[in-house]
Order: structure tokens, then C-alpha cells, then sequence
């Protein structure tokens, strides 16, 4: 089980909180952003379960070998906004990084708040005047070998799409070269937005799979059934499973984890599906739903002016609630018992 905090998002009070709480839930991976003030926000929360008993967790970063929608983020200037305007882009944002307009406008803020946003993309249709944009948020992979030296997380996820092939012979090249030892090397794609059909994604796989192999690392397969949409409805969970039926008798060796558009109805509908029968997924990835769960707790925890690890009522409170979400997978054969 792993807990995404998403590849662009860059709340570090929200980050290191984040972490705490599902790790002390019981996942046994988040995967973050390649940053380091990032990688330092998720750690100290890490630690802090650890002390409060939690097992360890890996700590997992993401890049990407190309444009990719999980590194953007959104931005606007706010003094384009009719004074009329009722805002849907604020009423559609799930990181709640975009203020209403009279709170922006007191605080002197720009449109979005960039910590905040993790690139779903919501609001660019949501805008009537069409004035929001997304700007690309990635790491470039001449910058990769220092970085992953200075992180020295226990995994990595690369992001890749169909057809770039030598990007990503390029970027796994780039993690052999920073020395890391890595317990898994996550590879993330999905169908959607490329046309693809499941076959023709099995090939791009397979690719990928040649290359990882021929580096010595362990591959992890993430599919991305419909990405950072989980906290949408069970549509999009449907979506992640249909996504694994397809693709688990064509794939390569190595386990294949549910991720885009997983929430609390994935695994009812997983064991409810005739392939679950004989085959399970080897784990699943939670991002929108996992973090929308717990924000109201984090966004009162801030208004308080301090970590919700520090807040007790607020703590057990969104604990509670994180481990609705865990805990069913944590007591069929998925994971370990819950600290």
C-alpha cells in the first residue's frame, strides 16, 4: 500500500503531516516529490510515527522521462477575475489552493497557491474566461544524479508515457549513475489521454522492462488507470481495475499495483470482479482520495498555526478517518496489521 503525496505537491507542513498519518495507518510507502525541502517535510514525518510505533516505510520520489500532467501546476493572475465571478475554480480545487476571492484579494495573493497545487487540472475547465494555465513543474535529468545522491530515497517512480522509450532508457540510466541502491523501481503508465489500446501499452512495457532488467533493478508496475481522480467517485476506480484485467495476462514480470483513480470503493469492487477470483493486484496506490479524506483536519490544523501532529483532537480524529481507508486492505492478505 502507498500513500501519494503527489510528484508536484510541495505543502511541507501538509507533507510531513500527511506522511505521519498514513504511515501510522499502516501503509508501507509514500512516494513524494524529488525536492528536498520535500523529501525533509515527508521524513520528519516518517520519523515522528516511528517514534509513536509505527514499522519503517519506504520513502519513494517520483520524476518523470517527459511531460507528464502529474508535474504542472496551475496559475492565474486574480486581477483578471470579473469582481462578479463565482469562482468555480476554488469550489473544484481538492488542495484547496485556490482561495475565494475576497479572502485572495485581502491577502494579496496570486491566484493559485503553488505549494498547494499538485496538477489535477480541475480548474483549467472550470475557469469561464479560460484564464488559468499550467506550467511544468518537473526536474530535468542532467539534474537528476545530484539530486538522487542527495536524497537517497528508498525508491523511485518514473513517470513515463507511450513512445518515449529513450527518455526513459535515459532517466533509469541517470538513477545507475547516482549509486542509490533502491529497493523497487516503480514504473507509472497508464491508457488514458494516448489512445492506446492494452496491447499496445504491454508493449511499451515490455520496452521499459528491458531496460530495467538490464540494469539489475527490481520493477514495481504502476497503472495509472485515470490519473489523480480517485477522490472523484466510483467510476474511477472501476477504471483502475479494468485497467489491471486487461493488462495482468500481457504484462512483464513483476508486481502490478492499482493507482489512478483508487479510493474506498477499489477493493469492494476488486473482490466483487471475476479476475480476483484467482488473481489479485500486488498492491495499490491512493493519492486524491487518501489526501481528501484528512483535509479538512490539516486545513484546521493550519488555521491553528501548528502541525496537526501536535494537535491531539485533530490527530485521533483524522487517524480515524485515514484508517477507513486502510485498514479493509490491511485485513484481507494485502498488508500487515495497522500500528
Amino acid at each position: 500500500m502507498k500513500l501519494i503525496c503527489g510528484a508536484s505537491n510541495q505543502d511541507l507542513p501538509g507533507i510531513a503531516d500527511l506522511c505521519a498519518l498514513y504511515a501510522c495507518a499502516g501503509v508501507h510507502c509514500v512516494d513524494v516529490a524529488a525536492d528536498a525541502a520535500v523529501v525533509r517535510a515527508a521524513r520528519s514525518g516518517l520519523a515522528w510515527a516511528r517514534d509513536h510505533g509505527a514499522p519503517p516505510v519506504w520513502l519513494m520520489v517520483s520524476i518523470s522521462d517527459g511531460s507528464d500532467a502529474h508535474f504542472r501546476k496551475a496559475q492565474f493572475d486574480p486581477k483578471l477575475c470579473p469582481s462578479d465571478c463565482p469562482r468555480p475554480c476554488a469550489r473544484v480545487c481538492p488542495a484547496d489552493a485556490i482561495p475565494a476571492a475576497p479572502q485572495c484579494l485581502e491577502a494579496g495573493c496570486g491566484g493559485v497557491e503553488a505549494s498547494r497545487c499538485y496538477g489535477c487540472g480541475r480548474c483549467l475547465p472550470a475557469c469561464p474566461l479560460g484564464l488559468i494555465q499550467a506550467s511544468e513543474h518537473r526536474q530535468r535529468l542532467e539534474d537528476l544524479v545530484p539530486l538522487l545522491r542527495a536524497l537517497h530515497p528508498d525508491a523511485v517512480e518514473v513517470h513515463t508515457a507511450p513512445g518515449r522509450g529513450k527518455t526513459f532508457s535515459d532517466a533509469v540510466q541517470a538513477l545507475v549513475n547516482a549509486q542509490v541502491p533502491l529497493q523497487r523501481l516503480a514504473v507509472s503508465c497508464g491508457l488514458e489521454g494516448h489512445g492506446l489500446t492494452a496491447p499496445d501499452l504491454a508493449r511499451e512495457l515490455w520496452q521499459r522492462f528491458g531496460v530495467v532488467r538490464r540494469h539489475g533493478l527490481r520493477p514495481l508496475w504502476q497503472l495509472d488507470g485515470r490519473p489523480m481522480s480517485g477522490d472523484v467517485g466510483r467510476g474511477t476506480a472501476r477504471a483502475a481495475i479494468q485497467l489491471w484485467q486487461h493488462i495482468r495476462p500481457l504484462a512483464p514480470p513483476g508486481p502490478l499495483q492499482l493507482a489512478g483513480g483508487t479510493n474506498a470503493s477499489t477493493l469492494d469492487l476488486l473482490l466483487d470482479s471475476s479476475s480476483a477470483q484467482t488473481f489479485r493486484p500486488a498492491g495499490v496506490a491512493f493519492g486524491g482520495q487518501a489526501r481528501a479524506l484528512v483535509q479538512p483536519w490539516l486545513q484546521a490544523a493550519l488555521e491553528r498555526g501548528q502541525h496537526l501532529v501536535d494537535w491531539p483532537e485533530g490527530w485521533a480524529q483524522a487517524l480515524s478517518k485515514a484508517k477507513t481507508l486502510v485498514n479493509p486492505w490491511l485485513q484481507t492478505r494485502y498488508g500487515r496489521s495497522p500500528c
